[in-house]
């Protein structure tokens, strides 16, 4: 079975060459130009790999890399104009496994997509996507909690919260770790608003949130999601 490539870009003729390229070397591709094309499709196609720009039209590629990974260890190329070694950085930073400026050697960038498949174990993104323990469901597609068959509305920071403690289940992650890993690194210094989001959070899914059952602290270090 061939491997399946996502391209993300919202510049059609970059997609259709991509796509060329690519097939003509034996992958199947499944195109998207925007952010929200882009997420639906990684759900019903469950790709082995994406390809993604940065500059998109409804959500930066950016925030577009994060909710890819919240969903999937899947590997994740940055495929952008951008050539600023700030953005190569950054891209990385935020979870990429490579970044390839435009224009590009097509050979170069077959070899750096089978280098990132040979390294990455297919899995099911469809198991991914959805968390389910007791009354707890948490759907990171969506963007949705169901609590005892309850929706809760959170705002996209508490939900970035919740996904990176949930992804984490069972382990503490520290402040400083769940503010970069949820918000991003120009968020860094933000932990002293960590205390507040989280009590926004146990206001909002917990039943007796001076007495939680989801979301315990480790003080000094962090927060955990209890993994039951």
């Amino acid at each position: 079975m061939s491997e399946k490539i996502l391209v993300i870009d919202d510049d059609k003729p970059t997609v259709e060459y991509v796509s060329g390229v690519l097939k003509r070397r034996g992958f199947e591709v499944v195109e998207a130009y925007c952010a929200q094309g882009g997420l639906r499709q990684a759900y019903s196609n469950q790709p082995d790999l994406v390809l993604l720009d940065v500059d998109l039209p409804d959500k930066d590629g950016w925030e577009m890399c994060r909710q890819l990974r919240e969903m999937s260890d899947m590997p994740i190329i940055f495929l952008s104009a951008r050539r600023d070694k700030g953005d190569i950085i950054k891209g990385l930073d935020i979870g990429a496994d490579d970044y390839v400026t435009k224009p590009w050697d097509d050979d170069e960038l077959i070899a750096r997509i089978h280098a990132r498949l040979r390294r990455s174990p297919r899995t099911n993104l469809s198991e991914e996507l959805v968390f389910n323990q007791g009354d707890f469901r948490i759907n990171f597609m969506n963007r949705e909690v169901w609590i005892r068959k309850s929706l809760k509305h959170l705002t996209p920071k508490e939900f970035n919260l919740l996904a990176v403690l949930v992804r984490n289940a069972g382990r503490v992650v520290t402040r400083t770790e769940l503010v970069t890993e949820a918000w991003g690194d120009e968020y860094s210094d933000a932990i002293d608003s960590l205390k507040l989001y989280i009590h926004y959070l146990r206001q909002k899914i917990e039943t007796n949130p001076q007495q939680p059952e989801y979301i315990l602290t480790s003080r000094g270090v962090g927060y955990r999601f209890i993994k039951r």
